[in-house]
């Protein structure tokens, strides 16, 4: 079986290596990493590993239409031909880390679980920052374990997820969230599974970017989705921009919205040994190491660089003062879910 992740990614070197190491451990076969406009030695460090022959690395450089960044390197990964030789596909970002929790937490003993499948969905469970301040060269998903709740009401996007298909044909191209391009006598036959084991409605084969709320979505595998990260690692993330559209940029409402420290959930670490083992064949190549330790130096100093400006200075001050989000109750949030998906239906409409 061949299963194929696809990342787009913009200086984020300091992470890459768990990243990858990660999702080899968690049975993912190949791997295409798009890049552009690199100031962390990132895509050096991606050239590296296309050289030792652990992905494959492809340049997403502008221009961007108004679909954005992360787009367009989908668009130029459905011509690559690594997606013609895989089974399955999930593209995925930099801080999302596939956290299976049947059999031996691999790939294949969820594909087991689920055999009947042609698309699976894996819905977020968000990773709040839980009062960690300084960016530290230490595994994310060690450093940070509170989470929003398993059941979750508000905001709508804490129940999104992303989706592994199978390549059969009845999806032409990868989609951020889900696949794109059905193919009109193939797609009505697609069986849809969520995170939990239920079998999806039909309209989940064409439409849909979110798992139902109010109820437990990740029973047999969920997405740790750790969009935070350190205090001074979100002020890069809101210098650099949205990952589809850079020229929009952070501040404290995309905080709020996902710094959910709920609850613990350690799950994804009965992963770390085999994480671990790969990581460390992965470091103890020198020229990746040395470029990992590059790309950790210049977000020390890109940090730095940032403090001298008064927007990024009292963006540190109010993440400093705010604490973390109160996950709402399902009263509180019915009347915020009932407008957002009358919104949602009144722009597809329309």
């Amino acid at each position: 079986m061949r299963a194929l992740a696809i990342l787009t990614q913009r200086n984020e070197g300091a992470f890459l290596l768990e990243w990858l190491a990660h999702h080899r451990a968690v049975g993912f076969t190949d791997f295409l990493v798009l890049s552009n406009d690199c100031q962390d030695g990132s895509d050096r460090m991606l050239n590296r590993l296309a050289e030792m022959g652990k992905l494959a690395h492809e340049h997403n450089p502008p221009p961007y239409d108004k679909a954005g960044i992360q787009f367009a390197g989908l668009k130029r990964a459905s011509d690559h031909p690594l997606l013609q030789q895989a089974d399955w596909i999930l593209p995925l970002d930099i801080d999302e880390f596939v956290n299976i929790h049947v059999g031996d937490r691999s790939l294949t003993a969820l594909l087991a679980a689920l055999p009947g499948a042609d698309a699976i969905t894996l819905t977020w469970r968000l990773f709040g920052n839980a009062g960690v301040v300084a960016f530290k060269d230490e595994p994310v998903t060690a450093q940070f374990t509170r989470a929003a709740p398993a059941v979750i009401h508000w905001p709508w996007r804490a129940a999104m997820f992303k989706t592994l298909y199978r390549n059969d044909g009845t999806y032409g191209k990868p989609g951020i969230h889900r696949p794109r391009a059905p193919a009109p006598d193939l797609v009505d036959s697609a069986r849809w599974f969520d995170g939990e084991g239920r079998e999806l409605p039909a309209r989940y084969r064409r439409t849909g970017l979110f798992s139902p709320f109010g109820r437990p979505n990740h029973g047999l595998v969920q997405l740790n989705h750790y969009p935070l990260g350190a205090m001074q690692s979100y002020v890069l993330k809101a210098d650099r921009g949205r990952a589809v559209h850079a020229e929009d940029h952070l501040g404290l409402d995309y905080w709020v919205e996902r710094n959910f420290c709920t609850e613990e959930d350690r799950s994804i670490l009965a992963l770390a040994p085999r994480m671990r083992a790969e990581l460390d064949r992965l470091m103890a190549d020198p020229v990746l190491a040395r470029l990992h330790r590059e790309a950790v130096a210049w977000r020390h100093a890109r940090f730095a660089a940032l403090m001298q400006s008064e927007d990024m200075r009292a963006l540190m001050g109010r993440l400093l003062m705010t604490p973390p989000s109160r996950a709402l109750t399902e009263s509180e949030a019915a009347p915020l879910l009932a407008h957002a998906m009358a919104a949602m239906a009144a722009r597809a409409q329309g």
